[in-house]
């Protein structure tokens, strides 16, 4: 297995749209509706709206490879929080939100996350960023574990909206 983490470009958009509409259901807590999923992933998560974020010089994303194949993906934006609870929760300032950050479900457990992470602090730190947040469902029991384990500790909570349902999500953060 040759593992390859890189920064996306304009024509990854497709792939990136593909691995968030098959990872991103993956993050959603049991009761949420597949008509919801349905909605963000068409609102927030198609390849017009990866066309977008990559062309924003505030995000970067990073797109990790299996022989050609991409198997998961990062996205990190270089901006202040805009939501009120977030800015609350933050402790360190510069801080960059860690937005997405996913691997397909059959690579999971293979050292992915890991090397996607490193790239990603890499990135973070470069961009001279002090700290970095993310928001994580406080059901998704996998991905809390994984934060936890890299050093992003619960400072908050906040509300996210997946279709017309708010869900509760901590706010983690680590210091870089």
């Amino acid at each position: 297995m040759v593992l390859s983490v890189r920064r996306a470009v304009v024509s990854d958009s497709g792939a990136l749209a593909a691995l968030a509409a098959s990872t991103f259901p993956l993050a959603c807590p049991p009761h949420t509706t597949d008509e919801a999923k349905a909605a963000f992933i068409a609102t927030h998560l198609s390849q017009t709206s990866f066309d977008g974020y990559l062309a924003d010089p505030a995000r970067d994303i990073l797109l990790a490879e299996i022989e050609g194949e991409a198997v998961g993906y990062t996205m990190i934006v270089f901006a202040e929080p805009s939501d009120p609870d977030v800015t609350a929760a933050l402790t360190v300032t510069p801080s960059i939100e860690l937005s997405k950050f996913y691997v397909l479900a059959g690579h999971h457990g293979q050292g992915i996350a890991p090397a996607l992470m490193t790239e990603t602090i890499a990135a973070s730190q470069r961009r001279g960023a002090a700290a970095m947040w993310l928001g994580v469902n406080e059901e998704n029991a996998r991905a809390n574990r994984f934060y936890e384990k890299n050093g992003f500790a619960k400072v908050g909570t906040k509300r996210f909206l997946v279709g017309e349902t708010y869900e509760d999500d901590f706010v983690r953060e680590r210091v870089l």
